[in-house]
């Protein structure tokens, strides 16, 4: 065989290879891939579906300023009235509960503030303003800031009584935040996955938890192609398929860290 016809074949061959591989820009949170989840998923799914899914990592904020730019095809986030808002706004096709974990708050051991003792996540947030502890907040626009801020509200304590001594903005994803409460030994709220997952603790722990006001839901949503004719619609579905199959349920489930459970199912079918 001629080594023209050869070079032919091989070209072939790589351009139906590179039909059959699927790409889907799909932006998450950072908390969503600091917890090390995606990791454990994104080679499944692209053995499962042929699915290559090209991750944009960033806040919920900026994950739903992209879907409504038209730049990803699908996101993956954790604020349910801005993902509502994204749907009713026709952004989103719709948006669909993938699975769920919970925020806790973190911070010195010593625990000046007693957070621990607290009541509620609202009482642990007013506690740390009454004595002016420091706290890292995320300060990016992000599910997790978004929830934080909301707790401030229910707390009481305005924009204006945290006060820059004692209120530090990171403008950070959540591995970034944690890493800034470590050094200052600073109070944090963070998602449970991202602090399992975090390995520069020094001397912070877990300490307070179980609010159901620390509810954490994820959910999926496919950009709208009537907004953006572009975007890989059949693809966002397919994924959708998958997310909320069998197979996604038993790996997100299983993925455990310090013997817990960082994630839990929940989408219905």
């Amino acid at each position: 065989m001629k080594l023209r016809s050869i070079f032919a074949i091989a070209l072939w061959a790589a351009g139906s290879v590179a039909a059959q591989a699927e790409s889907l820009k799909v932006a998450v949170t950072t908390s969503f891939h600091n917890s090390g989840l995606s990791e454990v998923l994104l080679p499944e799914i692209k053995k499962d579906t042929g699915i290559e899914v090209q991750l944009l990592v960033v806040g919920t904020g900026q994950a739903l300023r992209l879907g409504e730019a038209g730049d990803v095809d699908a996101i993956l986030v954790h604020s349910k009235a801005a993902e509502e808002k994204f749907v009713l706004d026709g952004y989103g096709v719709h948006r669909r509960e993938i699975m769920f974990n919970d925020f806790v708050l973190v911070g010195p051991s010593q625990d000046p503030a007693a957070i621990a003792e607290a009541g509620s996540a609202a009482d642990a947030l007013a506690r740390i303003a009454e004595g002016a502890f420091p706290f890292v907040s995320r300060g990016d626009d992000s599910g997790t800031h978004k929830k934080e801020l909301s707790l401030w509200t229910e707390a009481g304590i305005t924009g204006e009584e945290r006060a820059v001594d004692w209120y530090k903005e990171a403008g950070a994803g959540m591995g970034a935040s944690l890493n800034t409460a470590s050094g200052l030994n600073a109070y944090i709220m963070s998602d449970r996955a991202s602090w399992l997952k975090f390995g520069n603790k020094g001397d912070l722990e877990m300490l307070f938890a179980g609010d159901p006001a620390l509810f954490n839901q994820y959910a999926y949503l496919p950009v709208n192609p009537e907004k953006h004719p572009h975007v890989k619609a059949k693809t966002a579905m397919k994924l959708e398929d998958w997310l909320v199959s069998d197979r996604a349920r038993d790996l997100i489930d299983g993925y455990v860290l310090e013997g817990g459970r960082l994630f839990v199912f929940n989408a219905k079918r």
